[in-house]
């Protein structure tokens, strides 16, 4: 079933059920009685990434406190995103933007990366959850992404589990065209590692090349900004090897 969009969605952390009730926080109140002006028995579309979508009955039992009341289940629970999404952290305006599209590109798990040449070397794990969520939220994303504590790249690759692919984008490959190798991983579980503004360093470059479940693609012609290679290459991956085939 497609996500109702005239609906508004709110995602919560309690188990939902039938008759359910849940009470929504400050903020939350505030945006629904508040700001959306909606009124006692209004409907909205809950969600918590793990028991579906389900329609839910506004009530104000005081004035300070607002009641969820699921009715009825909208949509069921999809599995899972299998796609990981390694990132080097960017500056936080397009970090934010880029959290973002990969749950809109269908990310099941974000996993940032320190490397030589990061830009940011401190991230708030919570606030990259909070753009996850709220990118659900928008654009009907049911399977809220994790976002794990950032890793620098050399543990991340000592530790690369070996039934998944890594793969990165090469501004230095070859060739143009990443279809050819992409086509040969088909079936297979893979990631995406995405660098940052400078690239990897040659160090880098030498550890990612040498591991045995590290795959470069290239992506065209173009030298692309970090954010828009991430979109471009989870798109390019979604379409070849991921669920949009």
């Amino acid at each position: 079933m497609r996500a109702n969009f005239r609906m508004h969605r709110l995602f919560v952390e309690a188990r939902l059920h039938a008759g359910g009730e849940v009470t929504a926080s400050k903020e939350q109140a505030n945006h629904l009685a508040n700001v959306l002006r909606l009124a006692d028995q209004a409907e909205i579309l809950v969600f918590n990434g793990i028991d579906g979508e389900w329609k839910a009955r506004l009530s104000f039992p005081t004035k300070k406190r607002l009641v969820l009341t699921m009715t009825d289940r909208a949509r069921s629970q999809p599995p899972a995103p299998d796609l990981v999404y390694c990132f080097a952290p960017l500056k936080v305006g397009r970090l934010d933007y880029m959290v973002q599209k990969a749950v809109e590109m269908g990310a099941g798990i974000l996993q940032p990366v320190f490397t030589h040449h990061t830009q940011l070397h401190r991230v708030k794990v919570e606030r990259l959850q909070a753009n996850a969520v709220e990118a659900a939220q928008q654009c009907g994303v049911l399977a809220v992404p994790a976002v794990r504590e950032p890793v620098k790249l050399k543990p991340l690759l000592d530790a690369w589990p070996s039934d998944r692919t890594l793969i990165f984008c090469d501004e230095g490959a070859r060739t143009q065209n990443p279809l050819d190798t992409l086509k040969r991983l088909d079936g297979a579980r893979f990631a995406l590692l995405v660098g940052p503004e400078g690239g990897f360093s040659e160090e880098e470059r030498t550890l990612l090349s040498a591991h045995a479940n590290v795959m470069p693609i290239p992506l065209g012609p173009r030298i692309l900004r970090a954010d828009t290679a991430a979109v471009a290459a989870m798109a390019v991956l979604q379409a070849t090897i991921g669920d949009w085939h």
